[in-house]
């Protein structure tokens, strides 16, 4: 359960900025905290007036963040949320979004507390959702090849191979960078997505993605610069490659489910199941008369070869005519239009 209360009365030698800039569009700013020490600080001093509201979620944090904004931060807009428990980032996000979706943001940013995310970039990052492009934006540090350099070898691989499996699981084929933490949402969203099935740890970033998949929102990736400083990541990417293949494959085997077998059938729910029929049957009607022929040294017939081939070759055409249906499939139409238009209905209702 979470609490908060205003960060107002700050002591002298204030860090954070006053604004009560008026607002046509509500902005919400997230900031979940643990361990970021005074980092925090920073962030939160170089927000701009442009943000409504500021939650900053103590996820039971040891350095006792909610404190320390509580006591040196007199911006307005700041409310801390705090976790009796540690719920991960993911819990701490969910928290935030759930608070400033009660408070009528319509556009959640979220942004870490460790000063990896530049702050002027929130605009950059909510622009696609407030000009009707986007339902989700989140930033690919993967754009500009020269800042790529300045990536550890290690994070570098291991976010790469988190990008390909992303692809897989969620169906936007058209993103990267999945454990990018910089995001935006738009509330009407964020109000559909079931908050208690979504990933409370490191996966939540990804795990989200895939939410969002099943209920078909637009999502645009917005290229940004990472800042590497004296922050400890607490993702090593190598060491949960493992972990995220597992949920991954999950999720992936979920996906092709919901959308091609139980919400719609169509030929490419059919040169799915056909495509893997014929492979599985040339693999195996070829391997045990391999096999066989190992054993008694006689070479095999040239039209068993072939009876083996050619299902294995149409049936890779077929998987991969699936692939390629699939891709083109990756959603182009923002759902937030609509999506507000029925909550207003709802609201509007007698009873």
């Amino acid at each position: 359960m979470a609490v908060g209360r205003r960060a107002h009365d700050a002591a002298p030698g204030v860090f954070c900025r006053h604004s009560t800039a008026p607002m046509t569009t509500q902005i919400a700013v997230v900031i979940p905290c643990h361990r970021v020490g005074t980092q925090i600080l920073g962030v939160l001093a170089g927000i701009g007036p442009e943000v409504a509201q500021i939650y900053v979620v103590d996820d039971c944090c040891p350095d006792h963040s909610g404190d320390l904004v509580e006591r040196r931060c007199g911006d307005p807009r700041v409310r801390v949320l705090r976790h009796a428990d540690n719920q991960g980032v993911g819990g701490a996000v969910m928290t935030g979004y759930a608070q400033a979706i009660n408070d009528g943001a319509q556009v959640i940013v979220k942004i870490d507390g460790d000063g990896q995310m530049d702050p002027r970039l929130l605009m950059q990052i909510a622009a696609p959702i407030l000009a009707g492009q986007a339902d989700y934006t989140k930033g690919n540090r993967f754009y500009d090849l020269a800042n790529i350099r300045r990536m550890p070898g290690v994070r570098l691989f291991g976010n790469a191979a988190l990008s390909m499996m992303a692809k897989l699981s969620t169906g936007y084929w058209d993103i990267f960078d999945p454990t990018n933490g910089y995001t935006a949402i738009h509330a009407a969203v964020a109000r559909r997505l079931p908050f208690d099935k979504i990933s409370r740890r490191y996966f939540f970033e990804t795990d989200l993605l895939f939410r969002l998949s099943t209920v078909r929102a637009v999502i645009v990736d917005v290229p940004m610069d990472a800042v590497y400083g004296a922050e400890v990541s607490g993702l090593k990417p190598a060491a949960v490659l493992g972990e995220f293949f597992v949920k991954h494959t999950r999720n992936f085997v979920k996906r092709i489910f919901y959308n091609y077998f139980l919400r719609d059938v169509t030929i490419a729910s059919l040169e799915l199941v056909c495509g893997l029929a014929l492979l599985f049957f040339g693999i195996t009607y070829g391997g045990y008369h391999w096999l066989g022929s190992l054993g008694t040294g006689v070479a095999t017939p040239a039209g068993t070869v072939m009876l083996s081939a050619l299902p294995v070759l149409s049936g890779l055409q077929l998987v991969l005519a699936f692939v390629n249906f699939d891709i083109a499939a990756v959603p182009k139409r923002p759902i937030h239009p609509a999506l507000l238009g029925l909550h207003r209905l709802q609201v509007q209702a007698p009873g």
